[in-house]
């Protein structure tokens, strides 16, 4: 099945709140564990970028369980945006989290960044290299990266099989968002060849599911 792109913005207030109130903690506390478990011990003061850090939950869960780090959340869309703000706020950790409204392809810094995760961004970006270059471009050398997405199935009927295993129970805006999100994600195959593009051959790819793969390693 070839990539169906879909919308790059989720600018629609309504889908932002339902994608929001979605519970993902299980998810997001897992990639935080994964993060902190190969990294915790080298981010010391660090300033960490996340990609597409939708309504803020990852950003916090990670300077809550981390004691010095910084992040900044970086996200296109002004709906999630300003539910990320709220969340912050309501977690009093306003002072060691930035959120900035950008494309993910604008993403500048006055100096490299300490580490950098994301987690379900890269299927929404057209041009997937200029995803992995903003990685490699801001990164400072050896810097940590955690890159978690979904996986394309094979046939819009395998997407929808999954959409009934995993999101049986949710609102029919989300069951939708995930299966256009499951035919404009990338394959295995797909993920390789942009790395191999880039000359990312520290990134390390694995499948650890039916629906997801996840990218880790360092930047050099």
């Amino acid at each position: 099945m070839n990539r169906i792109l879909e919308p790059e913005l989720m600018d629609d207030p309504e889908q932002a709140h339902i994608y929001a109130s979605a519970n993902f903690t299980e998810e997001n506390q897992g990639f935080v564990d994964r993060f902190l478990q190969a990294h915790g011990h080298e981010l010391e003061n660090a300033h960490v970028v996340d990609l597409g850090c939708g309504p803020g939950d990852i950003p916090i869960r990670l300077v809550q369980a981390h004691p010095t780090l910084r992040v900044t959340g970086i996200d296109a869309s002004q709906p999630m945006i300003d539910i990320a703000q709220r969340m912050v706020a309501e977690a009093n950790v306003s002072d060691r989290i930035e959120l900035r409204c950008q494309r993910v392809q604008d993403a500048r810094f006055p100096t490299q960044v300490d580490a950098i995760i994301s987690n379900s961004l890269a299927h929404h970006v057209p041009n997937p290299l200029q995803f992995w270059y903003v990685i490699k471009t801001i990164a400072k050398p050896g810097a940590p990266v955690l890159v978690m997405d979904l996986i394309r199935p094979e046939s819009t009927e395998d997407a929808q099989a999954l959409v009934d295993q995993y999101a049986a129970e949710e609102p029919e805006r989300l069951r939708q968002d995930f299966y256009n999100s499951l035919l404009a994600a990338f394959t295995e195959d797909d993920v390789a060849a942009h790395l191999a593009e880039l000359n990312l051959s520290r990134l390390l790819l694995d499948v650890p599911d039916d629906r997801h793969w996840i990218v880790e390693g360092r930047v050099f």
